[in-house]
């Protein structure tokens, strides 16, 4: 692509965010949550403003290199990037949940949600097929583990176009699933303390009880922070849809449920307003 032409597809695609930078909230090196399964509080970012890891582009001696930062609206592409060391060399993956990198690929207004699994090709660059339908500005999060580490590493991604960033969907207990599934969301999330939060689904009414196992779990649970889309990866325990989720500071958060039936892979989404902490 020449310089005038990616020029002006930044220069189109800026517009439109900063329209929308209310609803779509701030991209630079946010503060987030906890990137893996919750830590102990000392070792999280909170009000005081802590980094943790997470979304950051680079952290613990680890680089995320993506070979490139806009994609085309509803056209099947192959993504590629890196993740490199100090010294610019391949580190070694862990398996964790069946899988050595996970890629995680959200639009900024939450209004799309991709759960991807990278193939390591022979120069130690990860590749899967991205399709995203809406232009807009998105946020891709690779989540991996190397030496028994958990490390989530987040760049952005543009999709130039006609971006109309959606409202933050309201907070409600119940969530379509397609196909006549629906979740329920039972709990409370409370910042700064270990919040439990059960998911109920149904199909057509009845109460679904053979949930299978995803990806070495009963279900996955992504949560991201309305503003700057801080970061947590949670499962499920072995027999049920039930997480233990840590939110670090009071406000609304954005939740992803995915869980397997009938051998399909279903998304439920809710919005949830973690409660300030009573002492």
């Amino acid at each position: 692509m020449g310089a005038p032409r990616k020029l002006a597809l930044y220069a189109g695609l800026l517009g439109a965010v900063l329209a929308g930078s209310v609803a779509v909230g701030s991209a630079a090196e946010p503060i987030g949550l906890s990137n893996a399964e919750p830590e102990p509080a000392e070792h999280r970012g909170g009000m005081d403003g802590g980094m943790v890891p997470g979304l950051a582009v680079a952290e613990d001696g680890l680089r995320l290199l993506p070979e490139t930062d806009t994609v085309p609206a509803g056209r099947e592409v192959t993504y590629r990037f890196r993740v490199d060391d100090e010294d610019g060399t391949v580190v070694a993956f862990d398996i964790e949940h069946t899988k050595p990198m996970h890629l995680i690929v959200v639009r900024r207004d939450f209004a799309g949600f991709h759960h991807l699994h990278p193939e390591m090709e022979a120069d130690g660059t990860w590749a899967t097929s991205l399709t995203l339908p809406e232009p807009g500005a998105y946020r891709a999060f690779a989540d991996f583990v190397v030496d028994g580490d958990k490390h989530t590493l987040a760049t952005d991604l543009f999709v130039a176009g006609d971006f109309r960033p959606q409202p933050l969907p309201p907070v409600a207990p119940i969530a379509d699933a397609g196909d006549g599934y629906t979740v329920e969301l039972r709990g409370e999330a409370v910042a700064g303390e270990e919040s439990a939060l059960d998911f109920v689904v149904r199909r057509h009414g009845e109460v679904v009880g053979d949930i299978a196992e995803y990806l070495g779990a009963r279900g996955h649970l992504v949560a991201l922070r309305d503003g700057d889309l801080a970061y947590l990866h949670v499962h499920a325990d072995e027999d049920r849809l039930h997480f233990e989720a840590d939110f670090p500071t009071p406000g609304a958060y954005r939740l992803f449920l995915q869980f397997r039936h009938d051998g399909v892979v279903r998304t439920a989404a809710f919005t949830v307003d973690a409660a300030e902490e009573t002492r």
